[in-house]
């Protein structure tokens, strides 16, 4: 007899109201702030609300992962509820402490197993995982079984995301005031990627299109390998840029399923309005 699984992740998935409900993927949102002002990411502020403003502060916002008690009651709601164990599901700990966070509360809760599965990527990436993770669940399959198909997706996933201002970066601590000078002035994109769960540059290319005509042909190297591929762009703000991209991915790869995604409050703030992102992942069979 299969064990009931629930799914849990973190708002940086970014996986849209209505399919977290259909598949039964409980969310968790991390946190923005503005000056003094906490906003719990899509409980209190919109994507659209955040990108405003960002227009308007007077500084950069900080983000800050959800409080343990939040984890542990909703622990609590599940194991009352009759789930036997969790699958929660997070962005890189690498990047934030909400992975580490959410273990912590499933030790604070007798009654379920939580077990966790570090996606050490953020956004329509870890949404791969977490939607993966909830149809198995909703299949029947146990924890175990869960964590043994992520592991195997995790060995075709990629992300690149190429930064549209260099400020957001350098105030990020991620780029040094020389480099941002010399990247302005050489009109610099840097394309980034995730390795070993943290985010570091991948290549240094001249102008946005360059840099897009790159990620197309990175996404070209894996998909000419065979096998069936979906793909998603990411955008902060920018739903015009990708669009045009996506309709590029989709004549060059007629047989890649491509869709759109975002970068929410959390992730715009670290990377900054007008970036762009491109994820893809092998179909799991």
């Amino acid at each position: 007899m299969s064990k009931k699984v629930a799914i849990v992740t973190d708002s940086t998935a970014y996986i849209p109201v209505e399919i977290r409900k259909e598949l039964q993927i409980e969310m968790i949102p991390l946190n923005v702030i503005f000056g003094e002002e906490s906003y719990q990411e899509e409980w209190d502020l919109t994507t659209d609300e955040f990108y405003e403003k960002m227009k308007t502060a007077a500084e950069l916002p900080k983000t800050s992962q959800p409080a343990i008690g939040q984890f542990v009651e909703l622990f609590e709601q599940l194991a009352e509820k009759g789930f036997e164990q969790v699958v929660t599901i997070h962005l890189s700990s690498q990047i934030s402490g909400t992975f580490q966070c959410a273990l912590s509360a499933g030790e604070m809760v007798e009654g379920i197993e939580v077990v966790g599965f570090d996606t050490e990527v953020s956004c329509a990436p870890q949404a791969y995982y977490v939607l993966e993770a909830a149809k198995s669940a909703n299949d029947g399959a146990d924890a175990n079984e869960i964590l043994e198909k992520l592991a195997f997706m995790k060995k075709t996933a990629k992300a690149y995301f190429m930064v549209d201002n260099l400020n957001h970066l350098h105030r990020g601590g991620r780029l040094s005031g020389a480099q941002l000078v010399v990247g302005n002035l050489l009109k610099i994109k840097p394309i980034l990627h995730f390795e070993e769960g943290k985010i570091v540059p991948f290549e240094k290319v001249r102008t946005e299109k360059k840099a897009l005509a790159r990620l197309i042909d990175l996404l070209e190297q894996d998909v000419s390998q065979g096998g069936t591929y979906y793909a998603t762009v990411i955008h902060a703000n920018r739903l015009d840029g990708a669009e045009q991209l996506a309709e590029k991915i989709q004549e060059r790869f007629p047989e890649v399923k491509v869709d759109i995604s975002f970068f929410g409050p959390v992730i715009g703030t670290h990377l900054g309005a007008g970036s762009l992102g491109l994820s893809w992942q092998k179909q799991y069979t």
